[in-house]
C-alpha cells in the first residue's frame, strides 16, 4: 500500500512539472524561431588601411575609435547600406559560416554604396582576407 501511495504522489507531482515543462518547452521553441532568423550574406574581411578605407581609417562610420596596433580585438563588421537599414550601429549580431572568424561581431562600420547584401569583417594588417559567400548573419 505504502509504494502504490508513493507513486500516486510522484504521479500527482509530476503532472504540474509536465504543464509547466511545455509551457516552458513553448517558450524556448518560441525564442528559437526568433533566433533563427538569419541573412544570407557574403562576408569578406577588411583592414585599417586607407587603400580600404576612407582617410580616417581608425575611425569607423559611427565614430567608433580603433586600437591602432590591434583593431581586430574590437570584433567590428562593417554592413552594406541595405543591411544598415535592419542593424544599427552598436547592435549585437553573430556571424556564422567564417571558419575561426565565426563569433559575436558588434555593428560599426558601413560600406560603400556599391556593396549590397555584404558584411566586412575588421582583421588586423598582414592577416588573410578571406571571402565567403554563404555567411549567415542574426540579430541577437
Amino acid at each position: 500500500m505504502k509504494k502504490t501511495v508513493m507513486f500516486l504522489s510522484w504521479s500527482l507531482l509530476m503532472i504540474p512539472m509536465a504543464i509547466g515543462n511545455k509551457i516552458h518547452i513553448a517558450a524556448i521553441e518560441k525564442e528559437k524561431i526568433k533566433a533563427e532568423e538569419f541573412y544570407r550574406v557574403k562576408a569578406t574581411m577588411y583592414t585599417v588601411s586607407s587603400s580600404q578605407t576612407d582617410s580616417t581609417p581608425l575611425v569607423t562610420a559611427s565614430g567608433f575609435k580603433l586600437h591602432p596596433s590591434n583593431p581586430k580585438k574590437h570584433r567590428i563588421i562593417a554592413v552594406s547600406r541595405d543591411l544598415k537599414k535592419k542593424f544599427k550601429f552598436g547592435e549585437k549580431v553573430r556571424v556564422v559560416g567564417v571558419g575561426k572568424r565565426s563569433g559575436i561581431y558588434t555593428v560599426r562600420d558601413v560600406m560603400n554604396k556599391r556593396w549590397k547584401n555584404k558584411i566586412d569583417i575588421l582583421i588586423n594588417p598582414g592577416e588573410k582576407a578571406i571571402s565567403y559567400n554563404k555567411a549567415k548573419l542574426y540579430k541577437l
